[in-house]
């Protein structure tokens, strides 16, 4: 007999280490994954932020809590797993989320922004997810990684964005999703990521409001952008036992933008 898929998609007993977790992608898939009954562990550079986000999610009634940090400092990615191990027991789920981006020219793009971008995108997924995986994951035998990168690192840029470290950086995830899921696949850890299209954050708003919204979202065969519902199901997916048999994979959530400009 097959199992229920609410029995599938149910995370009771299990905790989520959700990195960038204070707002925007983030906040909405630690919301996701809380919904489906996980306790949360929030983790961002500021204190204030974490605060808020944690009082929304236990407000819906989530078991949340936080602890600050920056998780591309080695030291900070460790002192936010061993604080989240001590908390909570182990860790499940593993989101890696947080990120920056810089906008400049690729002529004029600064290299300490390059670094910065290059630190908190790809190395800090590695350290962390090398933390998690070494104190938790490992010797359980189980767990599940799901970073988010974007469509931004599947192909080029439109000529008028000038995002060359951001794209970089999240066509490092989408390899080291992969390269991560055939290491680790013998342990039990599925690796995944998600690659976001345009949704409305802190982080997109300056350059939605230079591109236009109604711009972007009609580039998509939906015709609209991302909200605050569309990661939810598939964050949870990737999560939960109904995703048990994925590994390695890249879902882009866009409304379609990247296939009508595969290839």
């Amino acid at each position: 007999m097959s199992t229920p898929i609410s029995t599938l998609m149910n995370l009771s007993g299990r905790t989520a280490l959700v990195t960038g977790g204070s707002r925007g992608l983030g906040l909405q898939i630690a919301e996701s994954l809380g919904e489906a009954g996980a306790k949360i562990m929030l983790s961002s550079r500021k204190a204030a932020d974490l605060e808020e986000a944690v009082a929304a999610l236990q407000a819906k009634g989530i078991d949340a809590r936080w602890v600050a940090g920056d998780a591309s400092n080695p030291a900070d990615a460790e002192r936010i797993v061993n604080d989240t191990m001590e908390r909570l027991g182990h860790i499940d789920i593993l989101v890696n989320n947080a990120g920056a981006t810089w906008g400049a020219p690729a002529e004029d793009h600064p290299l300490e922004a390059w670094d910065k971008v290059m630190n908190l995108n790809i190395r800090s997924l590695f350290v962390i997810s090398q933390l998690v995986a070494k104190a938790s994951m490992i010797p359980r035998g189980r767990g599940r990684i799901i970073n988010v990168a974007s469509i931004a690192g599947l192909g080029g840029n439109p000529t008028e964005m000038k995002t060359i470290a951001y794209n970089t950086s999240k066509g490092a995830v989408v390899n080291f999703t992969r390269a991560l899921a055939g290491e680790w696949g013998a342990h039990g850890i599925t690796v995944n990521a998600l690659a976001p299209g345009f949704f409305p954050s802190k982080m997109t708003k300056g350059l939605l409001a230079a591109l236009g919204e109604d711009k972007m979202a009609a580039k998509a065969p939906l015709r609209r952008i991302g909200d605050d519902d569309d990661l939810k199901g598939a964050a949870l997916l990737f999560a939960s036992d109904a995703g048990k048999h994925i590994t390695g994979q890249i879902l882009a959530v866009d409304g379609g933008v990247s296939a009508i400009h595969a290839g």
